[in-house]
């Protein structure tokens, strides 16, 4: 139930797997854990709806 996989910044990390199996499924290893704010524009520009003018401004605020 616990593999390892390769972080970018952390190197090896140890966590759990996936918890139900199937016999005639190969398993995929699971993704890294992602680094704080790795996804940030993406949710920004993916799940909220704004464009780049928008982030760039709630990032000069430091509100991202």
């Amino acid at each position: 139930m616990i593999v390892e996989v390769e972080h970018a910044r952390a190197g090896r990390v140890r966590m759990t797997g996936a918890p139900i199996r199937f016999s005639d499924a190969p398993g995929t290893p699971p993704l890294p854990p992602p680094a704080l704010g790795e996804h940030t524009d993406e949710v920004l520009r993916d799940v909220l709806g704004l464009d780049a003018a928008a982030i760039g401004a709630l990032r000069e605020k430091g509100v991202v």
